[in-house]
């Protein structure tokens, strides 16, 4: 299917474990059009998971109700220039569709992380080992999609034995609206989601300046995406500055 998704700028700020809360969105709302809140576990395996990662030191967010997190998060977004979205991390499809119907409630994008490679994450079934799982992965994009919310999902290249393509292939039959993908040292897996999809392509890793957005929409990238410096104003301005010359789109001062 056409791809109804869009925001402008169509620069977003990429999930931050333990970091990306409703504030750090707002932080951003001058540069950003587009915040994905998380990675959020949202059932127990991955939920159990979480908390051996905060034992070795990792942040993570761990609130009692994860869902009732997701609708504070979102419902205090209210009034903020930015598109939000929620990124979600299980091991089981019934916990994606109640988080579906949370985001679609308040005007969200669901993000479905098949992107962690933590072994703990992996180890439960969740996080990049869905990349793996292609059926199993596809049939949390249709259960979500079925809620009527704008579903999609954050991938990662370089895995191996994972054709992504055909994989996006898979996910837009299925309902998927957007693909994030973090294109590791193969940006130009980009360029072979678009030929293959009619999704809105993320693009990820490594957007720091004017160069690697000049790369990402050379490859036909619809967005770009920024992680770790998404705390960052000075990268922030750059990109945002960078993707108005690229993608002839406005930008908020």
């Amino acid at each position: 299917m056409a791809s109804t998704v869009s925001f402008t700028p169509p620069l977003a700020l990429a999930s931050l474990s333990g970091e990306a809360d409703a504030d750090w969105a707002r932080a951003g709302a001058e540069y950003a059009g587009a915040a994905f809140l998380g990675g959020i576990a949202i059932d127990a395996d991955s939920r159990a998971a979480a908390r051996e990662l905060v034992a070795r030191d990792r942040t993570e967010f761990l609130p009692d109700d994860p869902l009732a997190f997701i609708a504070r998060e979102l419902e205090s977004l209210a009034g903020t220039p930015i598109q939000p979205a929620v990124n979600v991390r299980s091991a089981t499809v019934d916990p994606v569709v109640d988080a579906a119907r949370v985001c679609r409630d308040r005007e969200a994008y669901l993000e479905i992380n098949a992107h962690c490679r933590q072994a703990e994450l992996r180890d439960i079934g969740c996080g990049e080992t869905l990349l793996r799982d292609g059926e199993r992965l596809a049939g949390y994009v249709e259960r979500a999609a079925e809620t009527d919310a704008t579903v999609g999902v954050k991938v990662r290249a370089e895995v191996p034995g994972v054709d992504l393509p055909e994989l996006a292939r898979r996910l837009e039959t299925a309902g998927a609206a957007f693909v994030h993908v973090d294109a590791m040292d193969t940006e130009s897996i980009i360029a072979a989601i678009v030929d293959a999809t009619d999704l809105f392509v993320i693009a990820n890793n490594g957007v720091r300046d004017g160069e690697t957005v000049r790369e990402y929409v050379g490859y036909g990238a619809d967005a770009v995406s920024v992680g770790r410096p998404s705390d960052n104003p000075v990268v922030l301005e750059r990109v945002r500055d960078a993707v108005a010359r690229r993608l002839g789109c406005e930008t908020r001062r």
